[in-house]
Order: structure tokens, then C-alpha cells, then sequence
């Protein structure tokens, strides 16, 4: 399957003014991963999911990976002040605040019950090119919230182990 064509928008804070990348600026031409997370500065995603990948991202590139990516339904201001409080410098951080990409990629769920709104169910993925070569999310996908935030199927040892059986 091929990834949707969206437009993301960020703040580039170095030129003060607000920037749109496209899909194919991210993904083509090149052999990602991509992991979703259900929202910046929330426990799970704050203090194992994306510190994990930070520190297994030389392991990541090592395996014929090109660039790895945090997907958020969050802004990019949000995005990128997670990313300083976390001290994070390797992992690059998508910012999807209106949940396009998120929606077209079939993840996007409602989180009212905590006062989120809509957000990403947890996924990660292989992107060869901008097609997909590999997908994990996380079971039990729902819009009620009757999940404990379960975050076993989409870690970075999974996915460093896909990476190596797959050479």
C-alpha cells in the first residue's frame, strides 16, 4: 500500500515563518520507519516509547534504515518542545496536527473520554519508497478508550528484529 499524499506544516523557528513539507519529502527515495504515538508530553509515549527509539536509532540506521520518524496527531510547536524537554536529537518528529495522514493511514481515533480529542492509535511501519513494507499497531483498536494504552507490538526491539530477519 501506498502511503497518502498529504501536506504537513511546521514552524521553522530559525526563519520564523511556518513551513509545508509534503509526504514525498519524508518518504521518497528512502527506507524509513515511522512510529505513532497517542500524544506528545502523555507517560507511555514520554517515558518508553519515543526515549527507546532515540537510543536505538544507531541500531535502526544500521539495518538499512535511512531516517526514523515520530508521527503525532499534536502541532509543531507541541512536537517540538517534547523533543527538547526530552533532549531528543536523532529521531525526527512529524507533526500531524489536523490528523490527515493520520485518518488516511486508518489510525485515527477518538480519545474524548481523556479530553484529547482525536489522536493516533499506536503503529509503527517500514516505508520503502512510500510504500509500506511492514506494519505492527498495537491490538485492540477502538474509539471508546477501553484499552489500558497498550504498547507491546510497536516497540524499537521489534522492530530492530523485523529489520535484521528481513536482510
Amino acid at each position: 500500500m501506498r502511503i497518502p499524499d498529504v501536506i504537513f506544516t511546521y514552524y521553522d523557528w530559525s526563519k520564523k515563518t511556518f513551513i509545508k513539507s509534503c509526504t514525498a519529502e519524508f518518504f521518497a527515495d528512502k527506507r524509513v520507519v515511522v512510529f505513532s504515538v497517542p500524544g506528545a508530553f502523555t507517560p507511555i509515549c514520554s517515558n518508553f516509547q519515543l526515549p527507546a527509539y532515540e537510543r536505538m536509532y544507531p541500531e535502526l540506521l544500521e539495518n538499512n534504515i535511512d531516517e526514523v520518524y515520530c508521527i503525532s496527531v499534536n502541532d509543531g510547536f507541541v512536537m517540538d518542545a517534547w523533543r527538547e524537554t526530552l533532549g531528543i536529537t536523532s529521531v525526527k518528529m512529524i507533526p500531524d496536527g489536523s490528523g490527515n495522514f493520520t485518518r488516511f493511514m486508518g489510525m485515527l481515533i477518538g480519545k474524548n473520554h481523556l479530553g484529547f480529542g482525536n489522536r493516533s492509535w499506536r503503529y509503527m511501519a517500514v516505508i520503502n519508497d512510500g510504500v509500506i513494507e511492514k506494519w505492527f499497531q498495537e491490538p485492540g483498536i477502538n474509539n471508546e478508550g477501553i484499552d489500558d494504552d497498550p504498547y507491546f507490538e510497536t516497540t524499537p526491539k521489534n522492530m530492530v528484529d523485523y529489520l535484521r530477519n528481513a536482510k
